[in-house]
């Protein structure tokens, strides 16, 4: 007999909002399913302007609530009987962040997770990444949203350590990254990377999912650094209207690719790493897995 339950995810992130929706499907003694059945990207650039006047203007404020009014409607369509969302760097960093989200409660009913970097590494980390890391590799995660980069170092499928730094692709694009970070960045994945012979680097997010589908490469597939240095060249020779017109790009992928494929290159570089795996495992994929894992270490202390 299945079980069958949809989960929802909001992810409140510096770029945009995301609204996933899964199928969790149990069956006793088999594996469970977890299938994407929807997903809604709503592209409000949050990050732009906390990272430059450090606060949400109205106007967008507005649209974030607009948003999770769709979202609550949506997750009530679809019947959702768990949900979580989170934010990220550009709420935790706005002087009027902590305010929003009490706003959206008190007209969505929707509470808002305000996490830190180690946290959302944390939250990723819960996903079905521990299929790709293998007892005999070493691989360099590298999560890049548009206010941070979260790095987390895995050897013989084991969590070593991880680090968040303010290097996001919103960021970049305004300026507002100083070459010290930069130079933190790369000190500590040179220091967490040396005593690895060979390493593979994982990558994450909206971006580098683009680059991986462009490429026409098969699922499980990793783009080697040879790939994502002639596609940056390629982008970067590129007027932001030919990224979209000539690359079939939204607007809102268009300007922050550039950034991005900077900072999984970079990232590549101070590992020595040869190849990029792209699993699409974001945040709102680890906040379903660990709704489920919470579900089922309760209904564990019941039947104990």
């Amino acid at each position: 007999m299945l079980k069958i339950e949809k989960y929802g995810a909001v992810d409140i992130g510096s770029n945009a909002i995301r609204l996933l929706v899964v199928t969790v499907i149990e069956e006793q003694g088999k594996e469970t399913l977890f299938k994407k059945t929807s997903l809604v990207r709503v592209p409000i650039r949050l990050g732009a302007e906390v990272f430059l006047a450090g606060k949400i203007s109205d106007n967008s404020a507005n649209r974030m609530l607009d948003a999770m009014m769709a979202f609550k409607l949506l997750m009530k369509t679809h019947n959702i009987k768990r949900f979580r969302a989170c934010a990220t760097s550009a709420i935790r960093e706005a002087t009027n962040g902590r305010q929003l989200a009490e706003t959206v409660l008190a007209k969505t009913g929707i509470p808002i997770n305000i996490i830190d970097g180690n946290d959302e590494a944390a939250i990723i980390a819960s996903t079905d990444l521990k299929n790709l890391i293998q007892d005999d590799k070493v691989f360099l995660y590298v999560d890049v949203g548009g206010g941070s980069t979260e790095l987390t170092v895995f050897a013989t499928g084991k969590y070593v350590t991880s680090k968040s730094f303010k290097v996001g692709t919103v960021r970049l694009l305004e300026g507002l990254v100083d070459e010290n970070i930069w130079e933190a960045m790369e000190t500590w994945i040179k220091n967490e990377t040396k005593e690895f012979k060979k390493i593979s680097m994982i990558g994450s997010g909206g971006n580098i999912n683009t680059i991986f589908k462009k490429s026409g490469k098969k699922i499980g597939k990793p783009l080697s650094y040879f790939y994502l240095s002639n596609y940056y060249e390629l982008i970067q020779s590129l007027t932001f209207e030919q990224r979209i017109t000539e690359l079939d790009m939204n607007p809102d992928r268009a300007d922050v690719v550039v950034p991005a494929t900077r900072i999984y290159l970079s990232a590549m570089k101070w590992s020595g790493a040869k190849n990029v795996f792209v699993p699409k495992i974001g945040l709102s994929d680890g906040i379903i897995r660990s709704l489920y894992n919470e579900k089922k270490a309760a209904e564990m202390e019941v039947n104990s």
